[in-house]
């Protein structure tokens, strides 16, 4: 599989403007699937437009509709961050990743734990889930995870056990945290037999300093090495790239190290 990383800086609260740098992206790519950050289609820091720039819960607004013509045009899966609004419970707003395949189909994956402390804050303006489930995309089932989720390894081992092929996490974290999600990415592919995705924004918003650092890792951890690709009008700090997945690699793979197998055969702890 042929992955797009787009390690770009949304303009914020201009998420038509955000879709049009994607749509750049995702032609120059010509990748089978393309990742974009967390909340890149409104930016991280808008404060209480964040309502205002919620996608509809049920694909039907512009921005949706926009994206859903770049993945059938182009023929390429999307999966980006956005704020949108809970389907369950009305005025709420969700950190969501959005999955979009080329046939309109939408699927969405809240964030399952906030940061609450400075400069984030996140539980201010969003819901979170309790639930992650595998997504149907490019002829496979994605796992996506946001940003913080990647500091609790449940998050990424109930994607596994329902039969997720890979791990893609789109975040904001700033520069600050970078040298944590260089441990814990390759971690989390080491301790479930598959590839993971990190998709990082770049960039400053209201002084936060965001980092980068986006990349793959194989099923034991080794970096996957990524080739550029040339888009006009990137600013210098963005960048990107595809990398090349061979997803039938865990399969090979997790017989020699066999943890999913050991941990399904024990009985789920008191509350899970």
């Amino acid at each position: 599989m042929r992955l797009a990383l787009g390690e770009l800086a949304p303009v914020p609260a201009e998420p038509l403007r955000n879709v049009a740098r994607l749509a750049a992206c995702v032609a120059a790519a010509r990748a089978d699937l393309a990742v974009f950050p967390e909340l890149f289609l409104s930016g991280y820091r808008v404060g209480d437009r964040v309502h205002r720039l919620a996608l509809a819960a049920g694909g039907d607004d512009p921005v949706t509709v926009e994206l859903k013509r770049v993945a059938a045009t182009t023929g390429t899966p999307i999966v980006v961050g956005a704020p949108v609004g809970s389907a369950a419970r009305a005025g709420e707003v969700t950190n969501a990743a959005v999955v979009i395949r080329p046939d309109g189909a939408v699927a969405i994956q809240a964030k399952r734990y906030l940061p609450n402390f400075g400069p984030f804050e996140e539980g201010l303006a969003f819901s979170p889930t309790d639930a992650s489930r595998p997504v149907a995309a490019a002829g496979r089932a994605l796992g996506v995870e946001i940003c913080y989720d990647v500091f609790f390894p449940e998050v990424a081992r109930d994607l596994a056990l329902a039969g997720a092929e890979l791990l893609i996490n789109i975040s904001a974290s700033p520069v600050t945290s970078r040298a944590l999600f260089d441990r814990l990415l390759p971690a989390r592919a080491i301790e479930n037999g598959w590839p993971v995705v990190y998709v990082n924004r770049v960039g400053v918003e209201d002084g936060v300093v965001f980092g980068g650092g986006s990349g793959a890792w194989d099923p034991r951890g080794e970096a996957i090495a990524a080739a550029p690709v040339a888009v006009p009008g990137l600013a210098a700090e963005e960048r990107l790239a595809v990398v090349e997945l061979d997803l039938d690699q865990p399969r090979r793979w997790r017989p020699m190290r066999p943890v999913l197998r050991d941990v399904a055969a024990r009985p789920a702890p008191p509350g899970r």
